[in-house]
């Protein structure tokens, strides 16, 4: 029987990467989170309930004791298959203005995360964030950590980081992130392909999976309203418009006493809002004006709307569970959605329970890495690996 690949996740979270690896056979041996509730979240799961061998430290990345993680865990220089992790994104943030972020403190994570490949020297390092790690004023984070890989021996596979999205992954989300992928220059092969194929696509036999999949079926009166919101918002003909529901996979009905089945409270008056606002509907559509919102005013429209539930919903972030801050309104019912609506939309299984506040479980779950999404790219990696 082969031996099980070995893995360390920097950054952590609730462990995304993490369940990830587990579902395709990589040991998580360590994992390393600065947020609490997300470490608790990462042990009550991983650890406790799927019986992963991994040692969770909820400490500050920057100061951790690199060589004591080795010495503790017994590894060996260069035995370590992969080092997981995704930095801190908000200072790569694309919702940052100008230069805003250029030196944000959280950009030189990035370099740390470097301090535990150079210590380590494990076989292949996966990286995540946002795509804002490659706009221009992020340039010196960025080209000092492709440098420091070239001089410690290792290859980044396609020369600079990949936007990947997660849609074509099987995970019913508009998510673009970017990937950098490195393998030791010792177990480097000529006939590598990366990024992994996609498994879905925006027509065909395996067509991305639609928001729809994470709700549960609503009544046929609903589904008529669709039908003709569909032809009145986005000019589909009364033909296209039955054969697009009928194609829609609907979810299961969440669980009542699931602690995630949680969504934020509204005041009577924005749930009053939330009433008026149509299937589809944008925040322009529920007669609703704010100040902020008036004359020439044309951005953030998706603050307020509806989900839409014939396509991949809208990135999920970590205030998924904010009305106003993103299109992260129920698609027929007159509140936002719910934490495992939200959790759903990042694949994980609704048997993953998050800790803390719901502000808490918000973060955590709009920071992971989509679980479908991950285990595509660990699972290439893993065959990889086991070639070389």
């Amino acid at each position: 029987m082969a031996q099980k690949l070995t893995a360390i996740d920097l950054f952590s979270g609730a462990g995304g990467f993490s369940l990830a690896a587990h579902n395709v056979g990589v040991n998580v041996l360590a994992a390393i989170e600065f947020d609490q509730s997300a470490a608790e979240t990462y042990q009550k799961n991983l650890v406790e309930r799927l019986g992963a061998p991994t040692q969770v430290f909820a400490q500050d990345i920057t100061k951790f004791d690199i060589d004591s993680l080795i010495r503790d865990q017994g590894i060996k220089k260069g035995h370590l298959d992969i080092l997981l992790g995704g930095p801190p994104c908000q200072g790569f943030s694309s919702h940052r203005f100008k230069d805003s972020g250029k030196d944000d403190p959280r950009n030189a994570l990035l370099i740390r995360y470097f301090d535990f490949v150079e210590h380590l020297k494990p076989k292949a390092f996966l990286v995540e964030n946002v795509p804002g790690l490659l706009w221009p004023r992020h340039e010196k984070y960025l080209n000092d950590f492709l440098q420091l890989a070239k001089d410690h021996g290792y290859r980044v596979i396609t020369g600079a980081p990949l936007i990947l999205n997660a849609k074509d992954y099987g995970v019913p989300q508009n998510r673009r992130r970017a990937f950098i992928f490195a393998l030791r220059n010792d177990v480097i092969r000529d006939d590598i392909e990366w990024p992994p194929k996609a498994t879905h696509y925006k027509s065909g036999d395996c067509q991305w999976l639609t928001a729809s999949s994470i709700f549960e079926e609503p009544k046929p009166s609903t589904l008529n309203e669709f039908k003709r919101r569909l032809e009145e918002k986005f000019g589909y003909t009364e033909d296209e418009s039955a054969k697009r529901m009928a194609s829609l996979k609907w979810g299961k009905e969440l669980k009542p006493e699931d602690p995630c089945n949680l969504n934020m409270v509204h005041s009577e008056a924005l749930t009053q809002v939330f009433e008026n606002t149509p299937l589809l509907g944008s925040r322009d559509e529920s007669g609703r004006v704010l100040n902020c919102h008036k004359g020439d005013y044309k951005g953030h429209k998706d603050v307020y709307g509806r989900i839409f539930p014939h396509q991949p919903s809208n990135t999920i972030t970590t205030g998924c569970n904010n009305p106003s801050k993103g299109r992260f309104v129920h698609p027929w019912l007159p509140h936002g959605i719910t934490l495992r609506h939200a959790a759903r939309l990042q694949t994980f299984p609704d048997d993953y329970m998050f800790t803390g506040g719901s502000m808490a479980m918000a973060k955590q779950i709009g920071n992971a890495v989509p679980i479908k999404l991950g285990e595509a790219l660990i699972s290439e990696i893993s065959k990889l690996l086991s070639a070389s």
